[in-house]
């Protein structure tokens, strides 16, 4: 006679059994080749042929000022002090002040001669990698709704992340680790808007974000197993409170699928994790290309960072966004340390110090390496700053123009698309908006980004919305 003992009886109620289900599966894949079975896509296979197998994903929260770092314009120089000479658009704080000239120095760099400011030493270093977008522009000017249109096209949350997009379209190359990945260290949290930024939407739940904390001991919450258990008892001992009976009567459906693939995931991130972040056997050479030992402790955290996105580049990993760090520098905040709106250069000189070198050893690194060109990384803020000051040295919003880059990947290194005004104010040559961008990145991992779509309330969705064109002029 079969007795169902009070913990079976418990998981059996509990979201349809869906606790025996995954261990079900996971105590298949433990009896076959202890390898985890290849993550499933929505895509058979890519509609075309990729470029690109990963994306790293450096954002900039709190709106990086075009002009005093890719876009150089010297009537900012000409017309300093004076009132502007066209109309200005409502602002956020609408306490605008005078045309203000860029602190900052701009020089060629690289072959290409791609002018970069001196806010960013390192990366001007590798311009030649470049393909700088400047007449980006956005249909919001307010944190939260431009961090939540960058990331899924929508200026609201509710709809899926481009990360989120990706890893339902194609999946991990390593079950052993999230197909989409959200960096953080030190002081860093999430931008305004939450974790929400890196939900999964109305996608399964699989491929939600999941925060990894790339310097605490525990990178993500319970990942290590119980000391005094091992992976293999804890199966033994799961193992014995199911049988075939129980698992026959589960009737699973989409949630319930999704939540299996999560626990089978958590389970074994277990060894996957703890090896991921152990850096110990990186060498001195490479600590000291990304900054692993600044003194500055924001720079160190952020340099952890770029070189675990480097690490799971390597395992398959198929989206990794990485976090700014608050420096507590100007009105920047923790979830927008970019938002200088006093004190623009001393903000965006802490802010560039911090991320330049970790950045620029990353797009090294990875070249060095041979996994560039499979790699798309994509750096951009939710929106520019203005031409004028906030005040009197700061700037203000400005989605009217401003610049993003993309580098590695099949993009045409050392070259720029579009352009803004005279005073870098509005994109007025190839203006481009968030679904191009997207579009591009899509394109370049071998999906045609009108084609991956998804059935929700009596519609079908995409990344790119009813949007969207593949930038070519800058891929190779």
């Amino acid at each position: 006679m079969f007795v169902r003992s009070p913990r079976r009886q418990f998981l059996e109620r509990c979201s349809t059994g869906f606790g025996a289900m995954a261990l079900s599966g996971l105590l298949q894949q433990g009896a076959t080749a202890q390898t985890a079975l290849p993550a499933s896509a929505a895509l058979a296979q890519t509609h075309h042929p990729a470029k690109a197998k990963s994306v790293i994903f450096c954002y900039m929260s709190g709106g990086v000022s075009h002009v005093d770092s890719f876009d150089p314009k010297p009537a900012l120089e000409k017309y300093h002090g004076q009132p502007m000479p066209v109309k200005v658009e409502r602002t956020q704080f609408n306490n605008n002040g005078n045309v203000l000239a860029s602190p900052f120095k701009f020089s060629p760099s690289g072959e290409s001669g791609l002018p970069i400011s001196d806010m960013f030493p390192h990366i001007a270093a590798e311009a030649d990698e470049l393909a700088v977008i400047r007449s980006m522009t956005t249909s919001v000017n307010e944190h939260a709704q431009g961090n939540f249109a960058m990331h899924s096209g929508f200026p609201f949350m509710g709809f899926p992340s481009a990360g989120a997009w990706a890893s339902y379209g194609l999946g991990s190359e390593n079950e052993n680790l999230p197909s989409y990945v959200v960096l953080q260290s030190g002081t860093a949290v999430p931008p305004h808007g939450g974790v929400s930024l890196f939900s999964n939407g109305f996608l399964p739940a699989q491929h939600q974000g999941s925060i990894l904390k790339a310097d605490r001991p525990e990178a993500i919450r319970n990942v290590s197993p119980y000391d005094t258990v091992s992976i293999q008892q804890q199966r033994l001992q799961l193992a014995s409170e199911f049988d075939a009976e129980f698992l026959a009567r589960t009737n699973a459906d989409a949630q319930v699928d999704a939540a299996i693939r999560n626990y089978e995931t958590a389970f074994r991130m277990q060894a996957a994790v703890p090896d991921l972040c152990d850096i110990s056997q990186e060498t001195r050479q490479t600590r000291e290309m990304y900054g692993l030992d600044a003194e500055v402790p924001e720079k160190a955290a952020y340099a952890r960072q770029c070189l675990l996105a480097r690490r799971m580049v390597e395992r398959g990993v198929r989206f990794i966004e990485l976090s700014c760090l608050s420096q507590g520098i100007g009105a920047g905040g923790a979830a927008n340390p970019w938002d200088q709106h006093s004190d623009v250069e001393k903000g965006h000189r802490a802010m560039g110090f911090q991320v330049d070198q970790p950045i620029a050893a990353l797009i090294k690194d990875l070249r060095q390496r041979g996994l560039l060109d499979e790699t798309l990384i994509v750096w951009a803020g939710e929106f520019g700053r203005t031409p004028f000051s906030q005040g009197s040295t700061g700037r203000d919003h400005n989605p009217f123009g401003f610049s993003v880059w993309l580098a590695g990947g099949g993009v045409q290194g050392g070259c720029s698309l579009g352009a803004t005004d005279e005073f870098g104010y509005h994109a007025i040559e190839n203006p481009c908006t968030v679904y191009d961008l997207w579009a591009t990145v899509l394109h370049q991992l071998g999906i045609d980004h009108e084609r991956l779509t998804y059935r929700y309330s009596g519609r079908d969705y995409r990344l790119t919305d009813v949007h969207g064109n593949v930038l070519h002029k800058v891929l190779a």
